[in-house]
């Protein structure tokens, strides 16, 4: 019976004295992509940080909405300059060209007396044809995008100078001001506890944000190419739907979504689109990671450098009517220093210095850091002259941060 007993027993499954845990392989994972999650963690410090230093004022219902709203031309900007960058180039008059366009849309919504969707409309034309004009010589010249943009920095701002006068345009149509300065529409007239609209939008976007992540999960999974951890997947998705959520609670808090938060949510989406689901996108990564393998894979470089250029000048141009409409008044300084914003903004975010490696949604993150950077100095009182400094060490810790990952990357594959 005892042997029957023995026999009958079952046996404990060998386990492999290699096989590694759940817990390894998350850090495992994690530390594969350790330049996409830090910039996650980054964020999530400095909002910790400057929560407590603030006594609770960076996470305030207005302070956020004061947030999204002062830096959407920023991140706007910073859509087109991860795909110049990522490219192998690089746009120095974005700033400018924010400011001359502005300048154009004072003419004709303020002098000329165009209706305001005429005005936006032709200053997004000529945001076009700036763009066109500098990717020309970037791309069929054969002129270096630094030296190109350079002084396009300087003719755009001198342009913006000459057009205005050295005097404000102001004020503008109120429809005009609505797309930096407006809200949607409050059906309950502020009298509900949170504008509902927003709430909507909020949870519609955490859905669709969850729903498209494991669509692409199931896909990856099929085709047998999926390597991130089942703990880390529903840690990521918990992280986002908690994000978003909890943005949408503070916007609708306040006075609910701006405008501008809504024009730039729809430029993420298209855009992310773009890089990773069109051969357009695939293109500009080809590029960026090596010309001469594009060149001979056939794809057209030069038609690529300039389109780019031209969205480059579009999607200033928009930024320029954003930061017009907020302010009301076409200013001869608008746009100053622009340019390194957004530039810091793609680097931070994970962009490589050489090209070929980046993405909008990192550059999004980048914008925001930099944003809470600026907003939660503000409150602390610090000078301008510390702000630059802290922005100016974070920039450089930042692509020192990409340098190492790049190091350590070639010394494992060796």
């Amino acid at each position: 019976m005892s042997q029957l007993t023995d026999v009958a027993a079952p046996k404990p499954a060998p386990q492999k004295p290699n096989e590694p845990s759940q817990v390894g392989n998350v850090l495992s994972f994690l530390t594969s992509r350790l330049r996409q999650i830090g910039i996650f963690i980054a964020l999530v410090l400095i909002v910790v940080l400057f929560q407590i230093l603030t006594d609770g004022t960076l996470l305030q219902p207005r302070n956020v909405t004061s947030i999204v709203v002062q830096n959407a031309y920023i991140l706007i900007l910073a859509i087109g300059m991860v795909m110049i960058i990522i490219a192998g180039h690089i746009d120095l008059s974005v700033g400018s060209v924010v400011a001359f366009v502005g300048a154009m849309s004072g003419v004709f919504a303020v002098n000329w007396g165009w209706p305001w969707w005429a005005s936006i409309l032709a200053s997004l034309v000529l945001g076009a044809v700036v763009g066109a004009w500098q990717g020309f010589w970037v791309a069929y010249v054969g002129i270096p995008a630094f030296i190109v943009t350079l002084a396009g920095m300087l003719t755009f701002r001198g342009l913006a100078q000459i057009v205005l006068n050295n005097r404000p345009i102001t004020p503008f149509p109120d429809e005009y001001v609505a797309v930096g300065a407006g809200y949607l529409p409050d059906p309950s007239n502020g009298t509900s506890i949170l504008e509902w609209i927003t709430v909507a939008l909020g949870v519609a976007a955490t859905l669709f944000l969850v729903l498209q992540q494991v669509r692409e999960r199931n896909a990856r999974v099929k085709l047998g190419l999926e390597d991130e951890p089942f703990a880390w997947f529903v840690t990521k998705i918990a992280f986002i739907a908690v994000l978003v959520l909890g943005v949408t609670y503070l916007l609708a808090s306040y006075k609910g979504t701006p405008i501008v938060l809504v024009i730039l949510a729809a430029l993420v989406l298209f855009y992310t689109a773009v890089m990773h689901r069109s051969i357009f996108g695939r293109h500009i990564y080809a590029r960026g990671g090596n010309l001469n393998a594009a060149q001979l894979s056939g794809v057209n470089t030069k038609r690529v450098d300039f389109l780019l250029f031209v969205n480059m000048g579009v999607l200033a141009a928009l930024a320029g009517i954003a930061f017009t409409a907020r302010s009301d008044s076409a200013l001869p300084g608008a746009g100053a220093g622009f340019e390194l914003d957004a530039i810091a903004a793609v680097f931070i975010g994970g962009a490589a210095v050489t090209g070929g490696i980046g993405t909008v949604t990192g550059a999004m993150i980048g914008g925001l850091i930099m944003g809470v950077l600026n907003n939660g100095m503000s409150l602390l009182g610090l000078g301008t002259e510390y702000q630059s400094l802290i922005k100016g060490l974070v920039l450089l810790l930042a692509v020192a941060f990409d340098v190492f990952n790049k190091s350590r990357g070639a010394k494992a594959s060796s």
